[in-house]
């Protein structure tokens, strides 16, 4: 289905919408026949009436009325005399020198005024939208696969458990909390303000930590955390476009849902189009090459990777080891 851009009143870039929402828009009077338009394989942002032969359904807008000739006193007609603007408004300025809209990074040149056309004071201002990086659009998109985001999750769930354990043996260390760990199974009632204190730094470091660094690196210029900079990859939005923070918040929250279904929403990026996870569906992103949405996509891997393929066996040795260590405790208590 086609996902179309298109640019309001206050120069923002709105979308995606599908073609339907765009003809309910244009029926509603919100969009006009100079509204610029977006999709993916289109050169640049187009006035809409330039589109209508792919968006059918849309209700023209009727013409401007034709002038009327003048009559002269002598019974002769003049030439026709042409609408001009009223008080306060402005001639209506070509396409192309119209606003462009923020995906492009373009800020538009604004014709040469006249000192005595001065702005209404009531104006409110109009400031561009301007974005740190480029997307570029119509060239190809590698999808990161499965077994890449498992090397990231790997590489970042050990930073973030490195940090954890850094804050609560800093927090031992800082409030003494020695005696404390040991009073805390002897059922004595009060544990005194260390234990508040320790409490609150096994329950309440973990989210802390990982939610300040998924949202801060995945909304970063770099649009990844370490673990995705190590493997090559990144997170975008479904434009391809930076994640502002508070996507970016709602992203990390929206992992809960991988937790309640137990696990089963990572799974999930194995069978989707885009290998989407049950998060980013949630939060309407996708995970891509770092060299996607750039001028140079050529530069894309769609191989594994000598990073992550180092940590998958790393993770796959470690695994085994662990089931190994099972195994043998479960043979020593059987004999």
């Amino acid at each position: 289905m086609t996902e179309w851009y298109y640019a309001d009143t206050a120069n923002s870039r709105q979308g995606p919408i599908t073609t339907p929402a765009l003809l309910q828009l244009r029926q509603q009077g919100m969009l006009d026949d100079a509204t610029l338009l977006w999709r993916e394989g289109l050169d640049g942002w187009t006035p809409l009436r330039e589109l209508a032969h792919e968006l059918s359904g849309i209700v023209p807008v009727p013409a401007d009325p034709p002038a009327m000739p003048a009559t002269t006193s002598n019974g002769g007609t003049a030439e026709p005399v042409q609408p001009q603007p009223g008080a306060g408004e402005t001639p209506a300025q070509p396409a192309d020198t119209a606003w462009q809209p923020a995906g492009n990074d373009q800020v538009p040149s604004t014709p040469a005024t006249p000192a005595s056309a001065t702005a209404s004071p009531y104006t409110p201002p109009v400031a561009p939208v301007a974005r740190t990086a480029t997307v570029v659009h119509g060239g190809d998109v590698v999808d990161a696969g499965f077994l890449k985001r498992v090397a990231a999750l790997f590489i970042d769930s050990l930073l973030v458990t490195a940090v954890y354990y850094a804050i609560i043996i800093a927090a031992v260390l800082l409030f003494g909390l020695g005696g404390t760990l040991t009073r805390m199974g002897s059922g004595t009632p009060d544990f005194g303000a260390g234990a508040v204190a320790l409490m609150v730094a096994l329950y309440f470091s973990w989210p802390v930590i990982s939610g300040v660094y998924y949202v801060t690196m995945e909304s970063s210029a770099r649009q990844a955390t370490l673990g995705k900079m190590a493997v090559g990859i990144k997170v975008t939005g479904l434009d391809g476009a930076r994640m502002t923070r508070g996507r970016a918040l709602g992203r990390w929250a929206s992992h809960l849902v991988n937790y309640l279904t137990l696990y089963i929403g990572y799974l999930v990026a194995l069978f989707t189009q885009r290998k989407q996870g049950l998060h980013d569906m949630v939060a309407s992103t996708y995970v891509v090459d770092q060299w996607a949405y750039t001028d140079h996509p050529e530069r894309q891997q769609r191989s594994l990777g000598t990073v992550a393929t180092v940590i998958l066996v790393i993770w796959a040795g470690l695994l085994l080891l662990g089931i190994g260590f099972v195994m043998l405790a479960g043979l020593a208590a059987a004999f």
